[in-house]
């Protein structure tokens, strides 16, 4: 391989990646609740050096309406290195792909030459999603050993399940084929991720879209209905190994986070609600000899509230829960950052000991009942809470968006959720938590627009996985 051809932004190791340049744009995602004007790709200046730090610098519309942009990824990352049958050489980290969780499209977006604005260069109907995979609903994507790993929450008929992952073409992204070949008990999807070097591809589950499309369904959610489950895989055969249950009061099994130490076997996975009690909670997997099992690390309890500061959802119960929506590792592998969307505050948690978690920092912004206001706008209340968490390669920088899902956004905050975009800071050794007081994007810098997920120029915490060791 001739290393001086391989893309800078591919990583031989975890400790190659905390070294690298820093970041100094971000793209966002942010879509119309409405449907009545084009989701967009928002471009955000992110260099402290810069006259525009702290604000959107490129703009890139969809050419359709009604998409819902939601997660959205890299072509390419430096997992790369581990792709048998596919050199590096002429790869780059180059292409976003956009799925439309509400429309089953995925758009793709060149961001060379100018990153500043990113150029629409194909779309993938659903339709095509459909007919080639058997899925609908894209929701995650990671560039794979043998292809693009796109989860889709539904079947092909946009509704059911079960939902699964679809394979594109490195190269062309056109849909190649389901990535299951022997889904064995599974049936609800979410989340995909692996550890490489253990050839083990672990999934989530949240619901099929008719569970999910206009909000939690109380009926379903106090039947245990949603998904409580982690599946372990064969990355190499597309076979599934194993099911590992956390207990069917564990609703709603979201995130996932490997261990970024490719010789580790260990990684956390966030749980959004208990029915028992409305905590929240994280739950760390690990490797048993031949097998796979996982044990809660962290639980986050519900606050009580005034019933009349409530949305109607949670009014019988007096407080407000957690509700973990996201999770995210540091590349280190040192600190977990955890999204408390319904009570507002993102918790950060030294794991060096991956076992035993113990919380090292706090911020809160908005929440249910809380809407603490961001300290550059002390007199603007915040909607919405620390929801999609984006982390720095070197540790230090941590991005937060606040929108959820459209019909969840507005069924937990039901006067509106609005839209911001915050910057925090940490002492990548020490911990602890600071909001970046001159980095604050809110209301029309979005035009109109919730913001969603962000992804960070030459990779970030959650973008890639590794194929050596080192730190």
């Amino acid at each position: 391989m001739s290393h001086a051809a391989v893309d800078p932004t591919f990583y031989r190791s975890p400790a190659d990646a905390i070294a690298a340049p820093p970041e100094k744009l971000a793209y966002v995602v942010t879509f119309d609740r409405a449907a009545e004007r084009p989701d967009a790709l928002a471009v955000v200046d992110t260099d402290p050096e810069s006259a525009q730090n702290g604000q959107i610098v490129g703009w890139a519309e969809l050419p359709t309406k009604g998409d819902e942009l939601h997660h959205f990824g890299w072509n390419a990352c430096s997992s790369a290195f581990a792709h048998a049958g596919h050199h590096t050489d002429g790869l780059q980290r180059r292409y976003l792909l956009l799925p439309g969780l509400r429309s089953s499209n995925l758009h793709v977006y060149d961001t060379h030459p100018d990153p500043r604005q990113p150029r629409l260069v194909r779309t993938i109907s659903a339709d095509e999603l459909a007919t080639r995979a058997g899925y609908s609903r894209p929701h995650t994507l990671h560039c794979g050993p043998d292809g693009i790993y796109l989860s889709c929450l539904g079947s092909a008929d946009g509704n059911g399940g079960p939902g699964g992952i679809a394979v594109l073409d490195h190269d062309t992204f056109e849909v190649v084929r389901a990535w299951e070949t022997d889904r064995g008990p599974q049936q609800l999807a979410y989340d995909a991720w692996w550890h490489l070097n253990q050839n083990t591809l672990i999934t989530s589950e949240w619901g099929t879209p008719s569970m999910v499309e206009d909000g939690v369904v109380p009926e379903l959610l106090l039947a245990n209905e949603y998904g409580h489950a982690l599946h372990f895989w064969d990355l190499a055969e597309g076979k599934h190994l194993q099911r590992v249950d956390l207990g069917a009061e564990q609703q709603m099994v979201l995130e996932l986070r490997p261990s970024h130490d490719p010789n580790a076997t260990w990684g956390f996975a966030g749980v959004v609600i208990s029915t028992e009690d409305l905590s929240a909670s994280v739950w760390r997997w690990r490797r048993d000899g031949d097998q796979w099992t996982a044990d809660k690390v962290i639980t986050i309890p519900a606050e009580p509230a005034d019933a009349e500061l409530l949305p109607p959802a949670l009014k019988p119960f007096g407080a407000v829960p957690p509700l973990v929506t996201d999770i995210n590792l540091s590349v280190d592998d040192r600190f977990l950052y955890v999204s408390c969307w319904g009570t507002g505050e993102l918790k950060q948690y030294d794991v060096s000991d991956p076992a035993a978690p113990r919380e090292a920092g706090s911020v809160r912004l908005g929440g249910i009942v809380g809407r603490v206001p961001h300290p550059l706008a002390p007199d603007r209340p915040l909607a919405g809470g620390p929801q999609m968490v984006e982390v720095s390669r070197d540790g230090t920088r941590i991005y937060l968006t606040n929108s959820l899902y459209g019909s969840w956004d507005d069924q937990f905050y039901p006067d509106g959720v609005g839209a911001w975009m915050a910057k925090l800071t940490t002492d990548p050794h020490r911990g602890g938590l600071t909001v970046d007081e001159g980095f604050f994007l809110h209301g029309e810098d979005f035009r109109g627009r919730r913001a969603h997920q962000v992804r960070l120029q030459g990779g970030d915490a959650s973008s890639d996985s590794y194929c050596y060791a080192g730190f």
